[in-house]
């Protein structure tokens, strides 16, 4: 047998002989392929867990690594996120890999054969959803993952942590409705992700409570970028009545829906009060200084990370886990109450 072939002490063969199956097919149910039969894999991954398979690799001489993988990489909160998975690796002696792959919804093909040879002790991964081919994969070497969720729903077999996004959008229109505002629009994040809707229905759901007509040519979906930002609120703040307050959907919109206030002529807050979402360290920096919802990205990564190390040492159950922490609201000088001409 190749050295390749070796799982610790214990070979594929060995694995084979005592799954009754040939060394070819332990190795399509290794890499996650799809033509072994349900049976045939089940009784090919207990033999491969009763000899603990990650473990005999990590005892070879393996250093010890946690992968977080994002579908993006040019953001501050995806620094954040970063951050917070490099603070609990650093406490356990581990290295953190940086992965960049995929859509926002899932990563991409070519991943999963990277991280099946680097094999880690977990991976984080930033995504709404994981394909069951790359769950087979990942859960036929042991490898445990958790979901960040800032920017979906993940299925419910899929260890998750995520935040309050409908109790955020709540809470920032609330905010300005409590402050005076009535014409109060929105630049949510896509269409097609599930937080930009649920921060969409805590919007809805303020006005509602408040017994405010919901205006749908107030509400514009962006991309949760500055750039997005600035265009949808260009086109908000020259409608014929225009909102005298923007809810965006991440600082960075915010940042866009501010520039575009001052390309319009107005000023923030005198006429046009602003909120964002995710308090990213540039929202206390910006002038006027962003109220904002505190999405807390950093321990949302920590917790992930201390999940999948308590899954790897089996400190938590296999069962899946959804960890939703809170979200804040911080009031700084973006928000005002609206001028008299708005009253």
């Amino acid at each position: 047998m190749e050295k390749g072939d070796e799982l610790g002490r214990v070979t594929l063969a060995d694995v084979a002989r005592e799954a009754e199956v040939s060394v070819s097919t332990v190795s399509k149910v290794l890499n996650g392929r799809t033509d072994v039969s349900a049976s045939t894999r089940g009784r090919v991954e207990r033999v491969l867990r009763e000899h603990d398979y990650q473990r005999a690799a990590r005892n070879g001489g393996e250093a010890p690594l946690i992968e977080i993988v994002f579908h993006e990489l040019d953001s501050l909160w995806a620094m954040e996120l970063l951050r917070g998975v490099e603070t609990v690796a650093n406490e356990h002696g581990a290295a953190v890999v940086v992965a960049h792959s995929g859509s926002r919804h899932a990563p991409g093909p070519g991943w999963i054969d990277a991280v099946l040879r680097r094999r880690p002790l977990g991976v984080v991964l930033v995504f709404s959803s994981l394909p069951p081919e790359l769950k087979r994969q990942l859960r036929a070497r042991s490898i445990p993952f958790v979901i960040i969720d800032p920017a979906g729903n993940p299925d419910p077999d899929i260890p998750s942590v995520g935040s309050a996004n409908w109790a955020g959008g709540l809470a920032a229109t609330r905010h300005l409705i409590e402050l005076g505002h009535r014409r109060i629009a929105i630049v949510t994040g896509p269409e097609d992700t599930l937080c930009s809707l649920a921060r969409l229905d805590g919007y809805r759901s303020a006005m509602s409570m408040a017994g405010l007509d919901i205006d749908p040519a107030l509400i514009a979906f962006g991309d949760f970028h500055a750039e997005g930002g600035l265009a949808r609120a260009k086109q908000l703040l020259e409608l014929p009545d225009r909102p005298t307050a923007i809810f965006a959907g991440s600082d960075l919109q915010a940042l866009g829906v501010m520039e575009a206030a001052r390309v319009c002529g107005l000023r923030v807050p005198e006429d046009l009060s602003v909120v964002g979402y995710d308090d990213l360290d540039i929202a206390q920096w910006t002038s006027p200084a962003l109220t904002t919802v505190r999405q807390p990205l950093r321990e949302m990564a920590e917790q992930a990370t201390r999940l999948i190390l308590a899954l790897r040492s089996g400190e938590a159950t296999a069962a899946p886990t959804r960890l939703e922490l809170s979200t804040t609201l911080v009031v700084r000088s973006s928000t005002v109450a609206p001028g008299p001409a708005a009253s």
